[in-house]
This record gives C-alpha cells, structure tokens and sequence, in this order.
C-alpha cells in the first residue's frame, strides 16, 4: 500500500509541483491549501507524513503544526518554508515542533529524501 502524503501550501504552483513529483516516486498524494482542509484530512484519512508551509493566508503555520500533532502525535511533519532561519532558531524552536526543517529552495531529491527517511521503518536492535 502506498504511503500516504499531506501537503499544505498555499501557492497553487508548489503544491502542483511536489504533488506530482511525490506521486511519480510512488506516493498517494493529497494537496491542500488551506489549514482547515488539512485538519479534515488528517482527521479522516491519517496521512503517513504531511509537509507543510509556514505563512498560509488562512493560519499561522507553526500553530497549525501544533495542532496537527494533538490530532495525529505519530504523523511526522516537514516544515516546508520560504522562510529562512538561522541555525539556533532551528535548532532550538522548530526542532520541538516539526520533524525536519527544510527550505523552499531545498532540491526535489533532497526533499525526496528526507520524506523516505522519515517514512522508512524504524530499524529493529
């Protein structure tokens, strides 16, 4: 069965773009750009990962983020942002609040990556 991604984002061309890269890599992917359809996503269908941007029209991203975690606490989120922060923001604030950090610029192979790390079964000791 396909891993199932959510991807929040308010810019048509970013969710189009990472939809159907995701997709071609074997991914079932659902867009949406607002923060309400999101949480009735996550409700209802319980998303394997959801990728999601920081300045939505409709919510602050990071409050979002913090209720996407009381709704599904086990769904990892990647913080999907134009916005750039220095190493210690990162380190010290969006650590505690989202899986991985990475910046719109990132390269889709990077972002491909970082979503099979965090969707990658837990290796057994």
């Amino acid at each position: 069965m396909k891993k199932h991604i959510l991807i929040l984002d308010d810019e048509a061309n970013i969710l189009e773009l990472l939809g159907q890269f995701l997709s071609s890599s074997g991914y079932q992917v659902t867009p949406v750009a607002t923060a309400s359809d999101a949480l009735k996503i996550i409700r209802s269908e319980s998303p394997d990962l959801v990728i999601s941007d920081l300045q939505l029209e409709d919510s602050d991203g990071l409050e979002l983020i913090a209720q996407l975690k009381k709704e599904a606490p086990n769904t990892p989120v990647i913080l999907l942002t134009g916005v750039l922060f220095d190493s210690d923001v990162v380190e010290k604030v969006l650590s505690k609040k989202v899986d991985r950090y990475l910046e719109k610029t990132s390269s889709l192979t990077k972002i491909r990556k970082t979503v099979e790390s965090l969707l990658a079964p837990a290796s057994s000791s």
